[in-house]
């Protein structure tokens, strides 16, 4: 079973090989999303809980299961108490608390040492400046923090663990020894005990023995962490183990990147603010975050709230009628971050670009949306231009995976703007490369051996080509 938590949507999905031929097939999928209480944005535990139990018990039906492993977004973490229960619900990236916490850890850190230390760009989520946050802020301390996907393992019976590539968006990991910094955690005031032990993708973490344990699918189902970070799955999805391509995982949020052996922190690297998250087998996916389809599914909760009924794709095909504007905007613009009034926040973007605003209602929206595409394609190309400028790599191919690798009119914009050949993978890339790195340690024999990402793309090639 492969659990792929997402901030909009979750998805509980069924591998099977039966020898000669791999299938996936969704058993489960339930809305996410953050909810406001006392003035913050949190995540609901108990529904997330509740969605992947059901899942889990719908695929029960299916026979044994051998393992779950489960996948989802990078820095949030659950606070536990002495008891190892939750202190409270945790809180979700985009609450506004962080706003001022990277300059106040700067001034016991500095930006030039922690990027040395780390190679992990500068975002106000990042859970350094979270459990920074939470100190300033005088919420009780915390016996043990587990990041979310970590902590739904923990919860159905596995070991208190943060695996590897979900770490590393942590911004408290030395990128070149694999483990956690105690020069941050010491200067930066955290609690080192509270931090759990790293461990590598595909390690089990023990027998299922909460939730649905006790039905007889699941008495013998092993916990297993895959790339519990829902980009570390998704690369681990793409088949593909030559050196001359590139990845856009493109969902709300849009990862550009490569895969390295090694991490690369120059001054370069620093400059561009490329980050170096964990990989397969230690490897390193160096990428950037540039900001994703947020920025259109914001727009359309706006112009839902007025009336409007269009559906993404027919907004996608009226885009492809049109002619592209003639400006762009910076995606990545801070206040574009936050939610509420996207269309306003878009048109300030704009005209700090010396552009025209655009009529911000409903009716106005093939135009707006073409935009925000023009504008994502054009921020992917630059992007991918420092990409192999500061790599040194000369990419042939650009993969897309996740919800954006079916929008064809991007992808075709992307393919103009880069001159690369663009791949589209699989929609639910970390689907499969947490059933990878599954299957993957599953033929291990020994518990402490690692999987490789030989064996990983073998596998995600497997399921990949049903």
């Amino acid at each position: 079973m492969a659990i792929d938590l997402g901030a909009g949507s979750c998805r509980v999905s069924l591998g099977e090989w039966d020898g000669r031929r791999a299938t996936v097939r969704l058993v489960h999928r339930f809305a996410n999303g953050p909810v406001e209480r006392d003035g913050h944005l949190h995540w609901d535990l108990d529904r997330l809980a509740g969605g992947v139990e059901e899942g889990l018990r719908r695929a029960s039906a299916s026979g044994v299961i051998d393992s779950v492993g489960i996948d989802g977004w990078g820095v949030d973490y659950v606070r536990l108490g002495v008891d190892m229960k939750p202190l409270g619900a945790p809180f979700c990236y985009r609450d506004p608390r962080t706003a001022t916490a990277m300059p106040e850890v700067w001034e016991r850190v500095s930006q030039q040492r922690l990027y040395e230390v780390t190679g992990i760009q500068f975002l106000r989520f990042n859970t350094l400046y979270q459990l920074y946050a939470d100190q300033r802020d005088g919420l009780a301390p915390a016996e043990r923090w587990l990041n979310l996907p970590e902590y739904m393992l923990y919860r159905l019976g596995g070991l208190p663990v943060s695996e590897y590539t979900n770490a590393t968006t942590t911004q408290l990991v030395d990128a070149q020894t694999r483990n956690w910094c105690d020069e941050i955690f010491r200067v930066v005031g955290l609690r080192r005990p509270a931090a759990p032990p790293i461990v590598r993708p595909g390690t089990r973490l023990g027998k299922m023995r909460a939730g649905v344990a006790s039905l007889a699918a699941y008495r013998q189902t092993e916990l297993i962490a895959p790339a519990c970070h829902d980009t570390g799955a998704a690369v681990a999805g793409i088949p593909d183990s030559a050196a001359d391509w590139a990845f856009i995982s493109s969902g709300t949020w849009s990862l550009v990147g490569t895969v390295l052996d090694e991490p690369c922190i120059s001054d370069a690297a620093r400059a561009e603010d490329f980050t170096n998250e964990g990989g397969i087998g230690g490897r390193i996916r160096f990428l950037k975050n540039v900001n994703g389809m947020w920025l259109l599914e914001e727009c359309l909760r706006e112009w839902r709230a007025q009336g409007y009924s269009g559906e993404l794709p027919e907004l996608i095909a009226e885009c492809a009628r049109r002619p592209l504007p003639r400006g762009t905007f910076a995606v990545d613009a801070s206040d574009l971050l936050l939610p509420g009034h996207m269309p306003s926040r878009i048109n300030r973007e704009i005209e700090k670009a010396e552009g025209e605003p655009i009529p911000e209602d409903p009716g106005h929206a093939p135009e707006m949306a073409n935009m925000v595409f023009a504008s994502l394609a054009a921020r992917y190309a630059e992007v991918l231009r420092a990409l192999a400028r500061v790599t040194g790599r000369r990419f042939r191919r650009l993969y897309i995976v996740g919800g954006g690798s079916k929008n064809a009119y991007l992808n075709r914009l992307i393919a103009e703007r880069t001159g690369l050949e663009v791949v589209p993978g699989a929609v639910e890339s970390s689907t499969l490369g947490n059933l990878a790195v599954q299957f993957a340690a599953l033929e291990v024999r020994s518990g402490g051996a690692e999987v490789t990402p030989a064996a990983v793309a073998r596998w995600a090639g497997l399921f990949g080509d049903r």
